[in-house]
């Protein structure tokens, strides 16, 4: 079979390790970028790529590149390509877009010429055109600019390869299935010891460590692939991948899951029952306040609550709990590694110990650090006095490249990017802001502090006799220019009109006004007045205005919410 180029996905920080894997699986050319590793191959290393690599999200066939400065010149050059042989007039097609450009400001609209390029082509030629699927196409496109360089690529995955199919039940802010494959990969876990997970959620490192221990590949339980619908699909060759299980092998320790929540861990359970590593794996309810020492060696691979998304959990605070960490690691884990995943440099400092290795990783817009603990016995002076080095020659090459996070003015890692979430690698650069900083500032002061005195009338309207003693704030100064551009709604009708007899005729237009004429006595003075009486207005039938919420939050019998 004729090589070509294959471009794998990932996750920022864990390019060299899916290198790693694609080396194994024996591709040639292999070459780093970034969040991407491009390698050559045939249609079974395409397949195999696939189904085997643990830390790829996106397997991408490059099958068009050239230059192009807008989206007209993109339309000409998708239109005169051959797509005949990637597709038929009947079948479906969907376009992703990636842009990292100036010249093209909207990824969107270059989606849409895209298509209308592959619409027009057919159209040209059979008189009529195919239909774009947004569910489960027959064909996924995807669309890569940076700068001038446009990549024209078919999506070989479908959907996102860290969806395995193994869980069938998933608790709050759960790790992504690639990254915790690729904590473990960073690790170095030889599966020659047992491996733990204090704070194991939905199971997902457990369970992906149990893969790895037995060389299991996670595409067994994959449902299905975009390739599978091409029309150069080799589903004789497809099936021999699928079902060579000859690299698989046996693993003699044990994976270890515990949860402070007993829920979770019934969750933890039923995900490893699904994924058929049962008998390798266990998960209890345990609070690692009252860890011990591990009769046998053990490697600690856990990812911790950030605060982030979910809380510590009870009544502890988040940093009392890394501290616990710190604590139960110094007394409980001599002689054993721990590495633990999390989101700020404050968390880590509650552990009170310094890690030997750390890696810059994100857990789906979270800016995190992966960081390996070394306990042993005494300090750390007297161990070097001994002689005994604590890093490795491995481990001082990596820390010599180590890159951390950029810090905000706070100091603290920031929580999310412009460009990247879970699906950071389809995102479209952001829109510069040409205003200058002071100029942004103040515009958002003046939006604020707007907000703010609209939301205080607001309630005033709603409750007036509760602010009857509420002193009177006053507006909030616009510039001319955002006087000329903003209008305030009256209250009511009558307000509007009384408006309008004075200052003059503004035709339909509506203008705001404070309302001064609130007085004590007009203030209801029971349930009844203000008409709370619900039961009675239903069954009377009152619709009036007065009865119920000028936007209700249940929709009508056609579907419309009124």
């Amino acid at each position: 079979m004729n090589e070509f180029q294959i471009i794998a996905k990932t996750f920022q920080g864990l390019e060299e390790v899916l290198a790693k894997e694609i080396i194994a699986l024996g591709a040639n050319n292999v070459e780093i970028g970034r969040r991407m590793v491009s390698f050559t191959g045939n249609q079974e290393m395409l397949y195999r790529a696939n189904f085997c690599l643990r830390t790829a999200v996106k397997i991408l066939k490059p099958i068009k590149t050239f230059k192009a400065q807008d989206a007209d010149e993109v339309y000409e050059v998708v239109r005169k390509m051959d797509w005949e042989q990637y597709m038929n007039v009947d079948s479906t097609f969907l376009v992703d877009t990636v842009v990292f450009s100036d010249n093209f400001r909207h990824s969107k609209f270059v989606a849409y010429r895209v298509k209308d390029a592959i619409a027009d082509y057919w159209r040209d030629k059979t008189g009529d055109r195919p239909n774009v699927g947004i569910t489960n196409p027959d064909l996924r496109i995807n669309v890569h600019i940076a700068e001038e360089e446009v990549t024209i690529s078919l999506d070989s995955s479908g959907e996102s390869l860290h969806l395995r199919g193994y869980k069938v039940r998933n608790t709050e802010a759960p790790i992504n299935e690639v990254l915790a494959a690729g904590l473990i990969l960073l690790s170095g876990w030889d599966a020659q010891c047992d491996l733990i997970d204090p704070f194991c959620g939905s199971g997902t490192i457990l369970i992906e460590a149990a893969l790895i221990a037995q060389n299991i590949y996670p595409g067994v339980f994959r449902k299905e692939y975009a390739f599978e619908k091409w029309k150069d699909f080799d589903e004789d060759l497809f099936d021999r991948i699928y079902n060579d299980d000859s690299e698989e092998r046996e693993f003699n320790y044990k994976i270890y899951g515990y949860d402070i929540n007993r829920q979770v861990v019934q969750i933890a359970q039923d995900n490893v029952k699904s994924a058929g590593v049962s008998n390798i794996v266990e998960v209890q309810q345990g609070d690692f306040a009252n860890f011990e020492q591990p009769v046998e060696k053990s490697i600690i691979i856990t990812n911790p609550p950030y605060g982030e998304r979910i809380g510590a959990g009870g009544n502890i605070n988040i940093l009392d709990l890394y501290g616990i960490i710190g604590e139960r690691l110094k007394h409980a884990f001599v002689g054993g590694d721990a590495w633990i995943i999390s989101n700020n440099e404050e968390y880590f400092a509650s552990i009170g110990m310094r890690p030997s290795t750390r890696y810059a990783l994100y857990n789906g817009s979270i800016e995190c650090e992966f960081r390996k603990y070394q306990i042993f016995d005494g300090k750390l002076k007297e161990r070097r006095r001994e002689g005994v080095d604590i890093k490795s020659e491995e481990d001082r090459k990596r820390n010599a490249k180590f890159k951390p996070h950029k810090k905000n003015e706070d100091g603290e890692w920031k929580s999310e990017r412009a460009t990247d979430n879970e699906d950071h690698y389809f995102k479209s650069k952001p829109y510069k802001d040409e205003r200058k900083s002071w100029q942004i500032d103040r515009s958002q002061q003046r939006q604020e502090k707007e907000k703010s005195w609209q939301n205080d009338r607001r309630q005033e309207k709603e409750k007036p006799w509760q602010n009857e003693h509420r002193q009177e704030r006053e507006r909030p100064q616009l510039t001319s220019y955002e006087q000329r551009r903003k209008m305030y709604e009256a209250m009511d009708e009558e307000e509007a009109e009384i408006i309008n007899r004075h200052i003059g005729k503004w035709g339909d237009r509506r203008v705001y006004a404070p309302r001064e004429d609130r007085r004590k006595e007009d203030r209801p003075r029971n349930r009844e007045e203000r008409g709370f009486d619900r039961q009675e207005r239903f069954q009377r039938g009152d619709r009036s205005r007065e009865s119920k919420p000028q936007h209700s939050p249940f929709p009508d019998k056609k579907g419309f919410r009124k």
